[in-house]
């Protein structure tokens, strides 16, 4: 086992990781940017290590910083967290090439299911169902044009060097999208440094289910079950539960079985999720593969009872998975919230300033928080805007449910507009109450007034 852990990130999941290495009597560094110099995470670790100005660009992104304070701080492995380098490829290789584990999967994984029309062809070869479309980056809008024929609008158009949702565009006719493609492309070049875009069906209002799965050196390769994540904004999450409500056995079992059977084709080792787009009819098809720890393990955590970021450790080490599958088990049911810096009144424009009253509920009756901010925090203008995350679980679904209803009354946040009162609204909605979600029910305004 290594000794140090760098956590190569901030926020909750920073303080998540760090408490994840003491339990495992690790050491843990912090990196932090100039803007980040008070924050939560910064205090958690035993050291920590300025890596530069605000911009991610010259701090969280700049992998020769990073590896810079790695070697600074004696660190021996690298957690990367979510976001920031969690899924770059080339981060992961610099970390191996420094004499750094990272903890995470290959670079080469990585790189393959990153590639968003490789990870299509590679998850279709494994007999994954992936959704129709084009199996090749599309050169121009005429090309995409020929792709949409053939499938039948309305289509969608995806970056094809990244994911989250950005940089999407969905194209209802012909007419529309010589606009759309080239919308598509800036954008994709923007968030992700290449414009190339690819062409898939766009399914009207489907479930978007994910399996996490957890592969070791040894050739092991598990599932986790599965995680309802329907209910976002701008296609990033706001609720996600487990066990996903209302879907059948026959079509959980086919999920299940296509992630296990696309983890091993890649030779996947660590923590990974596959996410799929589920219509009304059950069938199921790839959407992609996240390559690192979600946001959301902590519902698959909650409802299993297992340590997702101890066992990335362990792995990570060397160790054999410290579970089997017939030990992955669900029991009661688990939902968690983002509340985020946003305003939803203003189509969830970002919320920065700084919090001048935090009260959160306690731990404990079923109830988890992880938060990256505490009172007197400054919400940067230059970072993802989540603040903390409430994790509630019961016994069943509807218990789940209750706690989080109360838990949501329970939280202030004061001096930044956030996404309380439109979470406790989805919280008390008859149709989500009722487990009846897709993932277009935001935007559709299922949850106005």
């Amino acid at each position: 086992m290594f000794r140090t852990v760098l956590v190569a990130n901030r926020g909750e999941i920073a303080r998540r990781v760090f408490r994840g290495c003491r339990a495992l009597g690790l050491s843990t560094v912090a990196v932090y940017s100039e803007a980040d110099r008070d924050a939560p995470h910064v205090k958690d670790a035993d050291r920590a290590v300025l890596l530069g100005p605000a911009p991610p660009r010259e701090s969280y992104l700049s992998v020769e910083r990073i590896l810079a304070a790695a070697r600074e701080s004696g660190a021996d492995a690298v957690h990367p967290g979510y976001g920031f380098l969690s899924e770059n490829w080339r981060f992961a290789e610099a970390c191996a090439q420094g004499g750094l584990t990272f903890i995470g999967p290959s670079a080469e994984a990585i790189r393959a299911m990153g590639d968003k029309p490789e990870a299509r062809r590679r998850m279709a070869a494994a007999g994954v169902p992936i959704v129709p479309g084009s199996s090749e980056p599309v050169a121009d809008a005429v090309a995409a044009g020929r792709v949409a024929g053939e499938i039948g609008y309305p289509v969608i158009l995806k970056a094809a060097a990244g994911g989250g949702g950005i940089g999407m565009a969905k194209v209802t006719s012909a007419g529309e999208l010589a606009g759309a493609f080239a919308t598509a492309t800036r954008r994709a070049q923007s968030a992700f440094g290449s414009g190339q875009v690819y062409v898939e069906r766009y399914l009207e209002a489907p479930r978007h289910v994910e399996v996490q799965v957890f592969g070791d050196t040894k050739g092991s390769v598990v599932h986790l079950h599965e995680r309802e994540c329907s209910i976002q904004r701008r296609h990033q999450k706001l609720v996600e539960e487990s066990p996903a409500p209302n879907l059948e056995t026959k079509t959980k079992r086919g999920l299940t079985d296509a992630a296990v059977a696309g983890a091993r084709a890649i030779g996947y080792v660590n923590a990974g999720t596959l996410e799929f787009l589920v219509d009304p009819q059950g069938g199921f098809y790839f959407l992609e593969m996240n390559t690192r720890l979600q946001v959301e393990h902590p519902v698959t955590e909650e409802v299993t009872g297992l340590d997702l970021v101890a066992a990335q450790l362990r792995v990570a080490a060397g160790e054999p998975l410290p579970f089997s599958q017939d030990e992955v088990e669900q029991r009661g049911a688990a939902i968690e919230v983002r509340v985020y810096a946003e305003d939803p009144a203003k189509n969830f424009l970002p919320s920065p300033g700084t919090i001048t009253r935090l009260a959160l509920p306690g731990g404990g009756e079923g109830i988890r928080v992880e938060s990256g901010v505490v009172e007197g925090s400054v919400v940067s203008v230059h970072y993802d805007p989540l603040l903390f995350k409430l994790i509630a679980l019961g016994a069943d679904r509807t218990g789940a449910i209750e706690r989080l209803a109360r838990a949501l009354d329970a939280c202030v946040v004061e001096g930044v507009k956030t996404t309380l009162p439109l979470l406790r609204t989805i919280a008390a909605h008859p149709d989500f109450r009722r487990g009846r979600v897709h993932t277009q029910m935001v935007e559709q305004g299922a949850f106005h007034g």
